[in-house]
């Protein structure tokens, strides 16, 4: 290891190292050592040794196994041929079909392997395809030279002419070669009592130097080379004294495919800290007093309990302050806006937590890709007809410059994005001020969770953005058949079942939880991870938080990992057990009618629960599916259907999926909007009937809701859904901008009639869209109706508050205590009942409870003798005088001896016996 500068004080009088040239085992050497002037060239990256300008691009359809194993797939052995291993450390391999390979240092025979796999590497390669099983017989150490250069293996008839070749897929190899580098030290600049210690895993690296800049206006300072551990693939260095507050990147000279030895300037994946729009990783403590706001050690957080406790409120940072007034204006679209205590904004959240929110879920607060941190624009939106394209127009023309986007598009996952700091060129900014944003939260009784997007990277490759990648080319990401990213997700989809991809994912949330005290996670497309690796990721989270860490996901089943293809998922079906918890849309799409990828016609077609349809076969289905999310989607919990038969919810048909999968009230997530797709109010505009008025769609919304307060489970809410909140009919508002993602907490302006939503996800549906826009000034609601629609909401949330029996936290005693009366055969599909008992429950608050939902246009009558003679009534938030709906004080009624209850028109209601 090279000592590479003295402490602070005496840093100015250092000369550039002279940077050791080593010699691989094949026999080549860098031609060029890393200088102190890659550190600053315009280019992030320089092409040493360029593959040979027309030799062919060989796909990477074979997969290293273990570090001597290959599997080449559709490839067999046969008489008179062989297989063989070349390798150029320069990038110098000339393979071309007919012809001897040209341009290499070393062969090596691939011996066809014709023992069985042992079952533990069977079951991970099982998704790639039969063919030749090949072994390499090398020691580690050549082993590893190998992988440090070109290597492509090579199909060869008896005068070693090309049949065939292939690159190879590295992961199986580099898993097995580095296997300790999971437990290794950590990764990362770490500031110690005497020095800064650098760590980086590139295990295919030639060289990997450090570029350091004291001055963050200024060019780099002395050049720095890091030793490579033989045993992790990881680089290390050390650097005398506090370099707390430098810059730093790294120099990775290292075998791109199809470009040859590039030495890459990247930012280090296990940054901290950034300057702005992610320039430099910059060296911080996070421990450092400075960093923490007062009180930052000692505040009190608060407590949860079981987590079928949660009513998680998912919010993006911007949304929330942009266009509040009552926030000041350097704040608007900040962390530090959830400190303004008179704000609309935080005077609302007041109002959920005292109504039984627990949770507030931010959208993505990492370092994000496509927000620009200096100098993101507002575009001038024309004031232009309700139905125009002016309006998107105006906003998708500098959509990539703005300062809006959802943020799915992780850079470095272990750092606050600097947009939503005061000055995002101080990267102590976003470190303190996110903490106080987290403070603030907790000091209003809210927990905080975090979206998070491990499964996806915003580039790979040499692209600037890539990250990854350009330090390990084809280990971070997921790879299809050919060795090209899978980009199933979105974007580029990062392979978790991959160890160290794994371990970053693991060591980022547990920082998180360390670092900013976060209470919760939502994970975006979770399915795509493995079920093992957020096993142990709960496990560490938990660790370090000294408490549970709720975990919840997106369990969806597709792309490339589709029914376990790869490895055992973290799935709605695969998560019973676990605790981990996913979205359920089963009661979802019952309740709105059809699924979130309708188009055109379905768009209005697809009619839902709540929308007051006469398809009396569907009502039946889409009724037994709302019961489903009542019961919590226990996989176990039986109950008679509408055919009279009495099932487990898991023999009831979903799509094709069961419609039961979780094996406890926790594990699943109940909602009817979040920041995907068309709002509930916007759904309501396109299903409800067309003369609709704006009390219809407020008794819409609030039935809606009322399915998720009424569930067992965690419920979760889109930030603005009591307030009907609406996008202008956009189904995909990622990079809508503020225009059509905006929110007015005090309802003096509501979001339908904005112009016609973004065309580009959009447009195919203008025709559908344009008459409902033209028509705003009808559709649109005024603000006595969103206040009705969310004081009404918050009496849901207080019912749901006022007994644990809407929040059991086992599978039997939901089994034990929910009955549906007026189900089966003979039930009435705009009805939907459900009774608690609440016998022996300590603190149940009450002895039964009977909640109802009619979804009719006229009132229904609930005959349930079985209930009779225990002196009901109604529910107390019912009873108070400020009730938000008068409708089941003045127009419900109870026949206590018959056991028969009368509920209004479209209104939710409970009734209870103390």
């Amino acid at each position: 290891m090279i000592d590479a500068s003295a402490p602070r004080a005496a840093r100015s009088g250092l000369r550039a190292l002279t940077l050791a040239v080593a010699a691989f085992a094949c026999g080549a050497a860098i031609a060029s050592p890393p200088q102190r002037d890659d550190c600053d060239a315009p280019a992030f990256a320089r092409t040493l040794h360029p593959v040979p300008a027309d030799a062919p691009v060989h796909a990477a359809r074979a997969h290293w196994l273990n570090r001597h194993l290959i599997r080449w797939p559709g490839a067999a052995p046969a008489t008179d041929t062989r297989f063989r291993l070349y390798h150029a450390a320069n990038a110098t391999l000339d393979v071309r079909a007919g012809r001897p390979v040209a341009g290499f240092d070393r062969a090596l025979d691939a011996v066809p392997h014709t023992a069985a796999l042992p079952a533990p590497l069977a079951a991970r390669f099982a998704f790639v395809d039969p063919g030749a099983t090949l072994t390499i017989d090398a020691d580690d150490a050549m082993l590893a030279s190998l992988h440090r250069g070109q290597l492509l293996l090579v199909h060869e008839d008896a005068r070693g002419h090309v049949l065939d070749a292939t690159a190879l897929q590295v992961a199986g190899a580099f898993d097995d070669l580095y296997a300790s580098a999971v437990d290794a030290p950590v990764l990362g600049a770490v500031l110690d009592t005497d020095a800064t210690r650098f760590h980086l895993w590139a295990p295919s690296a030639q060289a990997v130097a450090l570029c350091l800049y004291p001055d963050a206006d200024a060019g780099a300072g002395p050049l720095a080379a890091l030793e490579r551990d033989a045993a992790t693939g990881a680089w290390h260095g050390r650097l005398p004294g506090d370099h707390g507050g430098d810059g730093y990147l790294y120099l990775v000279d290292v075998f791109v495919p199809g470009t040859g030895i590039v030495r890459n300037r990247v930012t280090d994946p296990y940054s901290v800290a950034l300057d702005a729009d992610s320039r430099r990783s910059i060296v911080l403590d996070l421990d450092a007093p400075a960093l923490k706001p007062e009180g930052w050690d000692t505040h009190a957080v608060p407590t949860l309990g079981p987590t079928t406790n949660m009513v998680a409120y998912e919010l993006h940072v911007r949304d929330f302050s942009r266009d509040d007034q009552r926030v000041p204006e350097a704040q608007r679209g900040r962390y530090t806006a959830f400190e303004a205590q008179d704000s609309h904004g935080v005077r609302h959240l007041r109002r959920l937590r005292a109504a039984g929110v627990t949770d507030v879920h931010l959208l993505p607060v990492f370092d994000l890709a496509t927000v620009p941190e200096t100098g993101c624009i507002t575009p001038e939106v024309p004031d232009a007809a309700p139905d125009s394209t002016a309006q998107q127009a105006a906003v998708m023309a500098v959509a990539a410059r703005d300062c809006f986007n959802w943020g799915y598009d992780p850079l470095h996952f272990n750092v606050p994005e600097g947009s939503y700091a005061s000055d995002a060129a101080d990267p102590a900014a976003r470190i303190l001020e996110f903490r106080r944003m987290v403070q603030a939260l907790h000091g209003l009784g809210l927990r905080v969770g975090m979206d998070v997007v491990y499964n996806h990277t915003s580039a790979s490759g040499q692209h600037p953005q890539s990250v990854l990648d350009r330090i390990v080319p084809g280990y971070y990401h997921r790879l299809d058949a050919d060795g090209r990213v899978e980009t199933s997700t979105c974007c580029d989809n990062t392979a978790t079942e991959h160890a160290m991809m794994a371990r970053l994912m693991i060591d980022s949330a547990a920082l998180w939880v360390r670092h900013y005290r976060i209470d919760s996670f939502r994970f975006d497309l979770m399915g795509h991870q493995p079920r093992d690796a957020m096993r142990a990721l709960q496990a560490r989270v938990d660790a370090e938080a000294g408490r549970p860490v709720p975990l919840m996901g997106e369990g969806w089943n597709f792309g490339e990992v589709a029914g376990d293809a790869r490895f055992v998922q973290a799935t709605q079906a695969r998560l019973g057990g676990t605790g981990i918890a996913t979205f359920s849309d089963r009661a979802r799409d019952a309740v709105r009618g059809g699924g979130p990828s309708d188009r055109g016609d379905a768009l209005r077609g697809q009619r839902g629960w709540i929308h007051g349809h006469d398809d009396d076969a569907l009502l039946r289905r889409q009724a037994d599916l709302v019961r489903v999310g009542l019961a919590g989607t226990l996989r176990d919990y039986r109950m008679t259907m509408h055919d009279g038969v009495e099932r487990p919810l898991s023999a009831i048909d979903y799509a094709g999926q069961p419609a039961g999968y979780a094996a406890a009230p926790g594990e699943v997530v109940n909602y009817v909007e979040n920041h995907d797709n068309h709002t509930l109010f916007d759904v309501g505009v396109l299903r409800l009937p067309d003369d609709a008025d704006s009390t219809a769609r407020v008794h819409a919304q609030v039935l809606a809701l009322a399915t998720t307060a009424f569930s067992q489970g965690i419920a979760y809410l889109h930030a603005g859904v009591e307030l009907m909140r609406s996008k202008s009919l956009d189904r995909n508002s990622y990079d809508s901008g503020d225009w059509f993602n905006r929110i007015d907490w005090s309802g003096d302006t509501h979001g339908f009639g904005h112009g016609l939503p973004p065309a580009p996800d959009n447009a195919a549906d203008w025709p559908q869209l344009q008459p409902l826009l033209a028509d705003a000034a009808r559709i649109r609601p005024p603000r006595e109706a969103v206040m009705q629609a969310r004081d009404m909401s918050l009496d849901l949330l207080r019912i749901r508050a006022s007994t644990p029996l809407f929040r059991l936290e086992r599978a039997d005693d939901v089994q034990a205590r929910l009955r549906f009366p007026g189900s089966g055969a003979d039930s009435d599909p705009r009805l939907v009942a459900g009774h608690l008992d609440g016998r022996g429950l300590d603190d149940a608050g009450f002895r039964d409870v009977l909640y109802a939902i009619n979804v009719a246009d006229e009132a229904r009558t609930l005959d349930a003798p079985e209930l009779a003679g225990r002196g009901w009534r109604l529910h107390p938030v019912h009873l108070a005088a400020d009730a938000a709906d008068p409708r089941p004080r003045d127009a419900s009624r109870i026949d206590d001896e018959a056991g028969r209850f009368t509920v209004p028109p479209r209104t939710a209601l409970v009734f209870v016996v103390p």
